[in-house]
């Protein structure tokens, strides 16, 4: 594709790059604001990256996203780290700027301005439930503790991983109270949380049972499902039975890619076209 001399062109990085909803939500927004910009999506080796991203800014660009595994790579290997990249140990978002290469990762405040858009305000003294303690719940994790969260309790198949986790959220985040639970305990911890965060791959398969059944939720609790690509999950149904208010993984998805285009530029992407673009992507309406 053949850009002109002031078309700027942003970009993710993937490997391989597989289905990446970024360009969707990215160039919806460069239309709308009338901007002569372009975002595209390219496959690069982890071994190559490092090699990438100084050609990339040489060429132009105004910024990249990295999916997985790049993410890992670039936190390893670039000189400058902001501290949102630093604290979930992934880099989804670098900037090219005059000194160099910095990493970022915009999952964070993705989540967190997702939950406030569905929710209203919560996290700061709140209790959060959150269900898989693997990269996604994790940062989930370390972010609403970071956010001011009264306690975390933390559940996963792997009871060890997420011990890790908790060890790390009492180190970081004293003030906040954490533990692990397993078994007959995760339906009593859950019912008493403010907040329940699915963080699992359960329920990427329309047929895949709820993780947690009805009883488990309360009216009123807030229920967020980081799965996206449909309307409504298997957990977010047994939470809706329950009363609870509900939301999936489309505006965390969004919101973090807004969050990238205000880093590279110091302006704001135009979140309803971007989310116009995505629901007709990936709901067909």
């Amino acid at each position: 594709m053949a850009l002109s001399g002031h078309t700027t062109p942003y970009a993710v990085l993937g490997h391989p790059i597989g289905h990446t909803l970024s360009p969707v939500m990215h160039n919806a927004s460069f239309e709308a604001l009338g901007l002569d910009a372009i975002y595209l999506a390219f496959d690069v080796a982890p071994e190559n990256l490092m090699t990438v991203l100084p050609a990339m800014q040489q060429m132009g660009f105004g910024g990249v996203n990295l999916t997985v595994p790049l993410k890992e790579v670039a936190f390893a290997q670039l000189p400058q780290l902001d501290a949102s990249a630093q604290l979930l140990g992934a880099v989804n978002t670098v900037a090219f700027g005059e000194n160099g290469l910095k990493g970022y990762n915009t999952d964070g405040i993705g989540f967190l301005t997702a939950l406030q858009e569905a929710f209203g305000p919560c996290i700061e003294q709140e209790s959060v439930f959150v269900l898989g303690t693997g990269g996604a719940g994790r940062a989930v994790a370390l972010v609403c503790a970071g956010a001011g969260a009264s306690g975390i309790v933390l559940t996963d198949i792997d009871e060890e991983r997420a011990g890790r986790v908790a060890a790390e959220i009492r180190e970081r985040y004293p003030d906040c109270t954490v533990q692990v639970v397993r078994g007959p305990a995760t339906v009593s911890a859950a019912q008493s949380a403010d907040l329940i965060v699915q963080s699992t791959p359960i329920g990427m398969k329309p047929d895949d049972p709820s993780p947690l059944a009805p009883e488990a939720f309360h009216a009123g609790q807030k229920a967020f499902d980081l799965i996206y690509m449909y309307p409504e999950t298997p957990f977010l149904a047994a939470a809706r039975e329950a009363d609870a208010q509900i939301a999936n993984g489309l505006g965390m998805l969004l919101h973090q890619g807004a969050a990238a285009y205000n880093i590279w530029s110091g302006q704001d992407a135009d979140t309803a076209a971007m989310r116009r673009a995505l629901e007709q992507a990936v709901y067909g309406s």
